[in-house]
């Protein structure tokens, strides 16, 4: 059946029954990100569109993953699609959680999801979420200042040499710092930007026995490094600081540097939103020297719906609508292509249009950066780069983030961090069996 068939089936069968089982209003839990802001902007074309009305619930990233997770696992039936990631979904997906996106129409195009986004995404061969956008890791910087400070910036740069031009372009009595990076405790915020980090210093979460690797050298090390560029040239109070803060920060023009989520460079490139949108170059997400693994990661922001629910048709056909070429082109039309949701869709990066958008071929080169399968240099038994793909890491992962941030904001030091992270997640290994 296409889309379209599916969107007069599901409008029809509400008109015929005189009931709201399909048509009346589907809930959807998101996240607070710019691209999911904008999502919302156009959901009254979707209702035109099909006569289904559309509830929001927007929430903070970490507040997020709490609300629908605890949703899904207790069958609370809130929301009839959730915005979940590349590591929710294939376990959710394997415990029969999630409705099975395998028969989506083919006006729609499946297999333009970008390789990578769509192995994420699955479980055993089948999709259980659709991307809405797709990303890594990369760095965005302010050519103006790094001119100024006489350096120029390699296209694979080295942490040595980021901390040497964060210093370099810290300007205390202007307001400007070299660098903003994410301190902020929670698996997904500052979780993980220290765990691709730690990748990229050779650091690994755990050996092929599944033992905890916090007492290595190189978690020190990466750690140490961290916290010692970030005192020279970070914002105050960083250890609070997540996605949307240092967002905020980089457009404001508060930053040299910024490395995080691909999806940021529409944000900081809008000159309706950053003061330095003419002054922002891009580049490869930072390696140590000596160290192969870069500190990319990857991500999907996707829909999934919840197994279970009384909408099942219309949360299709919503999917359908919001992660489709068609979007992105509704998008292009009212904003421009540089603002439409990236890394998602393998025909954008075919689309001439979309060429010429100055971060578009250092997304994909992020992207493909990104090895799920083999995330550190070492050899370890989990799939995932910043996180590790297996359902006790986001209660483990929180509670190490939450001591990391402790020690960025000085109220422990990080041999006590290390320490505590060591022996809690070697504690919750064991009792789930592993070891």
């Amino acid at each position: 059946m296409s889309l379209k068939h599916k969107l007069f089936a599901a409008t029809a069968l509400s008109l015929i029954t005189g009931s709201a089982a399909l048509a009346e209003t589907i809930t959807i839990a998101t996240v607070n990100n710019g691209d999911m802001i904008r999502m919302q902007g156009y959901t009254d074309d979707f209702t035109a569109e099909t006569g289904i009305d559309v509830e929001w619930v927007t929430l903070e990233e970490n507040v997020l993953r709490q609300r629908v997770t605890t949703d899904i696992s207790t069958k609370g039936g809130a929301f009839d699609i959730m915005t979940i990631g590349m590591y929710e979904t294939p376990i959710w997906g394997a415990n029969g959680w999630l409705v099975p996106l395998d028969d989506l129409s083919a006006e729609y195009e499946a297999d333009d999801i970008l390789p990578a986004m769509r192995a994420g995404l699955s479980h055993d061969g089948t999709l259980y979420a659709a991307p809405f956008y797709g990303e890594s890791s990369m760095i965005m910087y302010r050519t103006d200042l790094m001119e100024k400070a006489g350096l120029e910036m390699p296209a694979e740069p080295t942490w040595q040499v980021i901390r040497e031009a964060a210093a370099k372009m810290t300007d205390r009595e202007n307001d400007i710092n070299g660098i903003c990076l994410r301190g902020k405790a929670g698996w997904g915020e500052g979780g993980a930007f220290i765990t691709v980090t730690a990748n990229s210093f050779g650091a690994r979460w755990f050996d092929e026995e599944w033992n905890a690797q916090f007492d290595q050298p190189e978690w020190k090390e990466a750690l140490e490094f961290y916290v010692g560029m970030m005192e020279e040239s970070g914002p105050a109070g960083y250890a609070t600081n997540g996605f949307n803060e240092n967002l905020s920060l980089f457009q404001q023009g508060k930053c040299g540097m910024w490395i995080d989520a691909t999806v940021a460079a529409s944000f900081v490139t809008n000159p309706n939103d950053s003061t330095v949108a003419d002054s922002v170059g891009f580049a490869l997400a930072p390696n140590s020297e000596g160290v192969e693994k870069r500190a990319n990661w990857l991500w999907a922001w996707a829909l999934a719906i919840p197994a279970g629910t009384q909408k099942e048709e219309a949360a299709k056909a919503f999917i359908e609508w919001a992660t489709s070429k068609e979007y992105i082109e509704l998008v292009a039309a009212k904003e421009g292509w540089a603002n439409v949701p990236p890394g998602a869709r393998t025909s954008l990066y075919e689309n001439d249009n979309y060429k010429s958008v100055p971060f578009a071929k250092m997304t994909l080169d992020s992207i493909n950066a990104a090895d799920p399968q083999n995330p550190t240099v070492k050899p370890v038994p989990y799939v995932g780069v910043q996180f590790v793909a297996i359902p006790e890491f986001a209660g483990i992962a929180t509670e190490v983030s939450q001591e990391f941030s402790a020690a960025y904001a000085g109220q422990q030091s990080i041999d006590e961090a290390l320490e505590k992270a060591q022996a809690l997640t070697n504690e919750a290994m064991e009792a789930a069996g592993y070891r």
